[in-house]
């Protein structure tokens, strides 16, 4: 666990109580200076961050995310299967903060269409590919592609991302996967060396198994933690929305997912 400076919510509350603090569930700077004076109190390294070791000292117990974050507050908002997996998720790329987590699953949420679309959707008509994918489709190709989806992803995904060349159809074995989607053989590997499972032998294993790890680890690659930090207002789901989409595409669904979340989870 990892509560600091930015985190909110009840286990906030109770640190503050302990410390004598007006338990309003905000961890700020006074907060923050009064768990450093317990922690050299206690022989403690004063810090100003509860991790596990100050949280055990101070009240004998870790609390799980569940706790953390009152996850039972997402049922019928979210779907289970995607409540399930947030504490093993929060716990490996350290989502620390309801902040964190209300930027993360909005973005999840409306990439993959409310936690349904877990699979890049590659079949295209002619016009589709004309218009999303033009230049791999001069003249009249896309005609010769439309609708078949391995051609498709094969094409537009060959020899790039640490694919092999459109022959090789690696291109579509690892085409978009998990709530953000994770694409290219290169990312795959990158993945399954952290997550400790081979998703380039077995690629269905990241939209089966690990569709929220996935999404999460690309937010750790591209730090998008540290915007995540700065707010809860729209200018920062815009910051966060323009790394995710590289623009602003949905932005008014992706802040709508942000304020309900992050009202939900405080």
């Amino acid at each position: 666990m990892l509560i600091k400076n930015g985190s909110t919510g009840e286990d906030v509350k109770k640190i503050q109580e302990e410390l004598g603090l007006t338990p309003d569930g905000i961890f700020g700077p006074n907060t923050e200076m009064k768990i450093k004076d317990w922690q050299a109190e206690n022989g403690l390294i004063a810090d100003g961050i509860v991790g596990d070791d100050t949280w055990n000292k101070m009240f004998g117990d870790t609390p799980t995310q569940e706790t953390i974050f009152k996850l039972e507050k997402l049922k019928g908002i979210i779907p289970d299967s995607v409540i399930s997996q947030i504490p093993d998720t929060a716990k490996k790329f350290n989502i620390n903060s309801v902040l964190r987590l209300s930027h993360f699953l909005s973005q999840c949420a409306h990439e993959s269409g409310g936690f349904k679309v877990v699979s890049e959707n590659l079949n295209y008509s002619a016009d589709g590919l004309k218009k999303i994918f033009g230049s791999y489709f001069p003249g009249d190709l896309a005609n010769e592609y439309a609708h078949k989806p391995e051609k498709i992803g094969s094409r537009v995904y060959g020899g790039r991302m640490g694919n092999g060349p459109e022959s090789t159809l690696e291109g579509f074995k690892y085409r978009g996967r998990g709530d953000i989607q994770l694409t290219g053989k290169s990312n795959y590997k990158a993945f399954s060396d952290f997550i400790g499972e081979d998703c380039v032998a077995n690629p269905d294993l990241v939209s089966t198994k690990y569709p929220l790890a996935s999404a999460a680890f690309f937010f750790t690659n591209v730090h998008l933690w540290e915007i995540c930090d700065k707010g809860s207002d729209q200018d920062t789901v815009k910051s966060v929305t323009i790394r995710v989409n590289g623009g602003y595409n949905g932005i008014e669904s992706r802040i709508q997912y942000f304020n309900k979340y992050f009202k939900i989870l405080s």
